[in-house]
């Protein structure tokens, strides 16, 4: 197994297809390349039928998925706010590489069986594949397919990100091969010699303590350990510093526990949400997740000193649980994060190889990030997103 990622930041689309296409080129060396995933920046809107056909045609081999993104990874890059194309190549022997593309016709009925999203996509259970995922927030339902996955696929990894370039329908590109999409989904199932781990960093750093959910109904709280949450929060801001209570007035998270054994939770334990509405006059307050009575949450604040350490603490934990020798990565950021969180630019990136080393790191800039928390697959916000493949053997 071989990967490679090169980025360009040339102006003349013709130029950076031909700059990565030629990096790619020397970097797999005499590998044949089985995938290869395009990213092109929204700089290139006009063209983004030209990136792909160019990009095909300096390297015809393989199975090629990709999209549009505001900001484009790769070769140790991250390009924002300017003309980028990245591109990402994987020689994947033994490898079954399946792709898909999914519009929202083709999504199986919520009561359908795990036989049906089989058929949807054309992929079997067995062996479990692993789920590349590039969806159209404006067109189609992630929510829907990941959960539809989950159920149908319980063993298998899904990793990515939801296109960035556009803010009205039909002004995203989603790549297959030699087809471009305005709209929907695109994938590929990698089944065989593969293994496919995931590093999931969501930025905040937790405050208070663990507190149990005692009332709810749906995603709104209203006891937590039998107290209302607004009293709870106005409790939590008093013991927090003068620079917490700033920070938590525009940055304040709710932290759920998905790992139902976790005995004390910490980093990759929480899924985090929106804390999206406080009713003062019941002192309930509604979060951005279905919860149920008994779960545990933290409170938490988000800002680039917490982002820089947690995505640091996650790299520690991964490197240290002796994970196996790593041959390729792909990032899924959140647009908030990059130089406009950490005023300085391939944060994340330079972290990822200064715990990994020199493994190949290619992705985008996302509008919502695809990875798992807990054993369960969510879309995540102000999150990067990592799948790091190696051989199963």
């Amino acid at each position: 197994m071989h990967w490679a990622t090169a980025s360009s930041g040339s102006s003349i689309l013709k130029d950076a297809i031909r700059e990565v296409t030629d990096l790619i080129r020397r970097r797999m060396q005499d590998h044949p390349i089985d995938l290869v995933l395009l990213f092109v920046s929204r700089h290139f809107a006009s063209l983004f039928g030209e990136a792909r056909r160019l990009a095909r045609e300096s390297i015809p081999e393989g199975v090629l998925i990709g999209c549009s993104a505001e900001g484009v990874i790769g070769g140790g890059r991250e390009i924002e706010d300017s003309p980028g194309v990245a591109l990402t190549a994987a020689s994947l022997p033994d490898v079954n590489i399946h792709s898909f593309r999914l519009s929202v016709g083709d999504l199986p009925d919520g009561d359908a069986s795990p036989g049906a999203w089989h058929e949807a996509l054309g992929v079997g259970p067995a062996p479990p594949p692993q789920f590349l995922l590039l969806t159209d927030p404006l067109t189609f339902p992630a929510e829907t397919l990941i959960h539809g996955l989950d159920y149908a696929f319980p063993r298998s990894v899904k990793i990515g990100g939801l296109a960035s370039a556009a803010i009205n329908p039909g002004g995203n590109a989603l790549y297959r091969n030699e087809e471009m999409f305005g709209r929907g989904a695109v994938g590929v199932a990698l089944a065989g010699n593969i293994l496919v781990e995931t590093v999931v960093s969501q930025g905040c750093r937790p405050i208070g303590k663990p507190l149990a959910v005692t009332k709810c109904r749906e995603n709104t709280i209203f006891e937590i350990d039998g107290q209302k949450p607004l009293d709870v929060i106005h409790e939590l801001l008093q013991s927090l510093t003068e620079d917490e209570r700033r920070a938590a007035s525009q940055s304040l998270f709710i932290g759920v526990v998905m790992n139902k054994l976790a005995f004390r939770p910490g980093a990759g334990d929480f899924l985090m949400r929106n804390l999206v509405a406080i009713d003062r006059q019941s002192g309930s307050i509604t979060v951005g997740e279905y919860l149920r009575n008994g779960q545990t949450l933290q409170f938490h604040l988000r800002d680039a000193q917490a982002s820089a350490d947690d995505l640091d603490l996650l790299l520690d934990k991964y490197t240290e649980e002796g994970a196996g020798k790593a041959t390729g990565a792909l990032l899924f950021s959140c647009v908030g994060r990059g130089v406009d969180l950490y005023h300085e630019p391939d944060h994340d990136s330079r972290a990822f190889r200064n715990h990994m080393g020199d493994v190949p790191l290619g992705g985008f800039f996302c509008s919502g990030e695809i990875g798992p928390i807990g054993g369960d697959t969510y879309i995540h916000g102000y999150t990067s997103s990592f799948g790091i493949f190696r051989p199963a053997r």
